[in-house]
């Protein structure tokens, strides 16, 4: 079962990575208890939409 990491720990895991880039992405990711790909993958999303995606933060109305 994967764990769901909320939007200020994706934050704090970018900005650990940004901190200390000579771990590279492996290192950060191991020493934080993350996958590799998912550290990249939010790397990633903080620089392309500025924001990091979180399962279940849409903003959904009913009608």
């Amino acid at each position: 079962m994967r764990k769901q990491h909320d939007k200020q720990f994706k934050e704090d895991a970018v900005k650990y990575y940004v901190d200390h880039k000579e771990l590279g992405v492996q290192g950060c990711a191991k020493n934080l208890g993350i996958g590799g790909s998912t550290l990249s993958r939010w790397i990633s999303e903080s620089k392309s939409e500025n924001c990091i995606q979180v399962r279940g933060s849409g903003n959904y109305s009913s009608d």
